[in-house]
């Protein structure tokens, strides 16, 4: 069984830096982020995933500012976020499956593991 713990959400201004950190058990193949912005109607994104060797994948709106990594060997996975927006604001959540890709997709559907969400609030 794969159960997902995140940690590392807080209240930041804009500009800043956090790292969101994801422990694990079991053995998931391919692991991705995900965030869903306060309010009625929104849905959750994909923001970035990883496998077990084809690089990351990142959604556009990361610019280049996120950097997910993933330490087997600690069971844990990382999203290290760097010149944080307003728009970054939100639940974000882990998520496993045991499905292997040639390359990874964050896209919801295809998770069947997910952890409880870790808040990140950024400050104008």
């Amino acid at each position: 069984q794969v159960q997902l713990v995140e940690s590392g959400g807080t209240s930041v201004q804009s500009g800043g830096s956090l790292r969101l950190s994801c422990e694990y058990t079991g053995y998931p193949a391919t692991m991705a982020w995900f965030r869903q912005a306060s309010g009625s109607g929104k849905e959750r994104e994909g923001v970035a995933c990883t496998g077990s060797q084809e690089p990351p994948t990142y959604a556009e709106f990361v610019e280049g500012r996120f950097a997910i990594s993933h330490d087997r060997l600690k069971k844990t996975m990382y999203l290290d976020m760097n010149n944080l927006k307003p728009e970054d604001s939100g639940m974000y959540y882990c998520a496993g499956t045991r499905t292997r890709w040639a390359r990874c997709e964050a896209s919801s559907r295809l998770y069947d593991f997910w952890g409880r969400g870790t808040q990140v609030t950024v400050a104008s």
